[in-house]
Parts: C-alpha cells; structure tokens; sequence
C-alpha cells in the first residue's frame, strides 16, 4: 500500500473548510484546465512578461476549479492576489484548500458562508489594498467606493454588473472594463455555459424528467436563450417572458411562446429567472401557480425570486434534500424553491463547463493586462473590451481547437476599402 504524505499546514493567510481538501482540489482544477487552452496559452506568456509584477490583485468570484485557472494565470504573471467568493453556495472547498496549498494563494471562502462572514472578507480583500480589482456582483467595488474613498486612486478593475450604474450615478472614479459585453464572453459563457449548466443544476437538486414539462424562462438574453435553447432540445414546453419588445419578438420567431409572467404563473411547472432584476417572480405569482411548481435562479442575487414574499404566505418550509426547499402555501398548495433561490447552476452544479470558462477568463485575464498597460492614460470610467483583444482571444481558441480561418486577399481589402468599385 502506498500512502502520500499530507503537506504540512501552509503559513498563507487563508479561511477555508479544510486544506486537507487540497489533493482532491488540485485533480480537478488540473482537469478542469485541460479546457482551458486559451487562458493556459495566456499563462505561459504571462509567466515569461511578469506584466503584474508588484501589483497587490483582489478576485471576488465564484471559487470554482475554472477560476483557480484565472487565479494562477494571474499569479504566474506576478500578481499578489487574493481571492474572495461572490456567491456563498458557489465556493469548491477542495479547490479552495488546492489554491492554498499547492499554489500560495491567499482564500477566503467555504460554501455555506453567512453574509457577515462575506462582508468580512469584503473587507479582508480591501485591506489588501489592491490595485486591481476583479469584480462579480461589483461588492468589492460598492464598498470601496462607499467606505474606502482614500485607496480609490490606485485601483483598476474588471466586474460584470452594476459598473454602469455607479458609473451613470457619477462615482466610478477609476477605469474599469465590462468584461461581459466581450463577444467571446457572453455569446458562449452566457448561451452555451449558462444554458446547459442551468439545467444541470436543476436535474441534480431535483432528478426530475424535463422533457413534457413546462418551463417558464423568464429574460430572454443571452443567458435566457441559451437555457430556452437547451430546455427546447430536452423536450420542454418553453414560454419566455420579458420586458423588452425587440426580445420578445425574437422569442418568438425562434419558436417560444411570449406572455407576461402573471399569464405563465398559472400554467409553468418549472421557471428560471435569467434577468439580473429583483422580484421577477412576486407574490401575486405564487398565489397562482400549480401546486408543486418549482422555481429557480440564473441570474443575478436571490433577489429575482421574492422569497420574501414567498415565506410570508408559507406555513412551513420543509427541506425535500440538499438545495431543495418545499414551502407550504396557506392555500393548500406548495412551491418548490431551488438552490435557496441563488444561481442554481453553481448551488446545485459546477457552473459552468470549463471550455466556455476558458474565453470568459480569458477577456478577465486580458483586460487586467490592458488596463495595466493603459494605466495613467484612462480617463475613470467604464470601458468595453477593446476588438482586437477579443479578436485575440477567438484566435487563440481556433488555434487551440485545430482550426483556422480565412483571410482577406490584398484585393479584397482593397474592395472592402473602397467606394467607387463596384459601381
């Protein structure tokens, strides 16, 4: 028999469930990199460049085994990087202990966390002081912008949501990047990760049959498309609601059936919500729904679900098993919350499957570098990925996939440049 030695306890300053965990954490994350050529490429030459040496780099992201790949690419590049989870059920706690460990990483997460324990480490990762801030749900950015007005002056940062709106109410007083309007982001993580890691998440909490069923997709954006797609191809009967005409048309056209969430209540036996608004589904909904009627998140917060409302008219809340809760109604019916009505592909999944993570993390990785080398000539403000970068991170997965493309001839490009050809 052959025993490996544990490692000995790491002086990195962490707070996870268990570094024992760390040997299993690592065969994932090196599984889950095997996915991951674009940002392994990156890694490589970030590990050559150094184009974050001496620069203290704060996460805040779901600590998954794809974002530990981010987490040592940025490292590899000199990054003195913390790490922080935006999502209390979305924390891998062997990948957590792996980035410890095996990588020197200072973590603080462990799924399960409460939210004053996340406000902590919120705090923990400000007092880092970083100089670049990568940012899902923008927390780390709000505090530091309400709380810690005197480290402004040295930040950078990448985020997904709300940069715009502090960035319309005037205090976004540094540049950062929408890291989620790049193409080779939300085209592929949004549709094809967060379509068919949705519904991975709900036939784990569940194990239920989906094809005859009734889902109700609420938001018809990338992330709605991708799961009414994957919803349709497992046999569902697909309604989409939304708020925005264009969309809904668009719905249609690709085979929905469009109505307004008060008209779906009554007749869905499963919804996911996918619009990044609170209380999408309310208490009038409840009121009507079948009894038994599952509802979900994909979104955004457990904002879009208004359980709230929803423990209001409950006379008992029961646990059917892990990440499912059956709420009895005073109506004599019952509705089923999944996940604690947080995003239930990473609650009761993975997230989402590493290929799609591979160009998410690469735009991440990216714009840290462009905002790096850019530094001093930003204006503050919010900045889209620029198009050469993501025409870099397309190159790199072609590349890595075994194709290529074809290029413009010198009279072709001549042709596109031109206005009196043709005529």
């Amino acid at each position: 028999m052959t025993v490996t030695p544990v490692k000995p306890p790491t002086s990195v300053k962490h707070e996870v469930k268990d570094l024992a965990l760390a040997a299993e954490g690592k065969k994932r994350i090196e599984w889950a990199g095997r996915e991951m050529p674009v940002l392994r490429q990156i890694r490589d030459r970030f590990a050559t460049e150094k184009p974050f040496e001496g620069l203290r780099l704060v996460a805040c992201c779901h600590v998954t085994t794809e974002t530990a790949n981010l987490a040592i690419a940025l490292k590899a590049g000199g990054a003195d990087a913390i790490l922080i989870a935006s999502n209390p059920l979305s924390t891998q706690d062997d990948v957590a202990a792996s980035l410890v460990v095996d990588e020197g990483i200072s973590v603080y997460a462990f799924k399960g966390e409460d939210t004053e324990t996340y406000l902590r480490h919120v705090n923990i990762a400000l007092d880092h002081k970083p100089n670049i801030i990568i940012d899902d749900g923008s927390d780390v950015t709000a505090t530091l912008i309400k709380e810690r007005q005197d480290q402004i002056s040295e930040i950078i940062g990448t985020g997904i949501v709300r940069l715009q709106a502090m960035l319309n109410d005037g205090v976004l007083s540094f540049p950062a990047m929408n890291v989620n309007d790049a193409d080779t982001k939300h085209f592929f993580d949004n549709r094809y990760g967060t379509g068919q890691s949705t519904l991975d998440g709900i036939i784990r909490a569940t194990n239920i049959l989906l094809a005859g069923k009734t889902i109700v997709v609420a938001g018809y954006g990338w992330c709605g498309r991708g799961v009414a797609m994957r919803a349709q191809g497992l046999g569902a009967n697909v309604v989409v609601t939304e708020i925005a005409p264009v969309r809904a048309i668009e719905a249609v056209m690709d085979g929905f059936r469009v109505m307004p969430m008060a008209e779906a209540a009554p007749v869905g036996d499963i919804f996911i919500t996918l619009t990044g608004n609170k209380h999408v589904i309310r208490g009038e909904h409840f009121d009507v729904m079948k009894d038994g009627a599952m509802v979900s998140n994909s979104g955004h917060f457990d904002l879009e679900i208004d359980l709230g409302a929803l423990k209001g008219k409950a006379t008992e809340v029961t646990t059917v098993s892990n990440f499912t809760e059956e709420y009895h109604l005073k109506n004599g019916k019952s509705v089923i919350v999944l996940g604690e009505g947080r995003l239930i592909n990473l609650a009761a999944a993975e997230g989402h499957p590493s290929a799609v993570m591979d160009m998410s993390f690469a735009n991440q990785a990216m714009a840290c570098e462009y905002l790096v080398k850019n530094k001093g000539e930003l204006e503050p403000g919010l900045y889209p990925i620029p198009t050469e970068v993501d025409k870099d991170i397309a190159t790199l997965k072609l590349k890595a996939m075994g194709l290529s493309v074809d290029e413009l001839t010198p009279e072709q490009v001549k042709y596109m440049n031109s206005w009196t050809e043709g005529t």
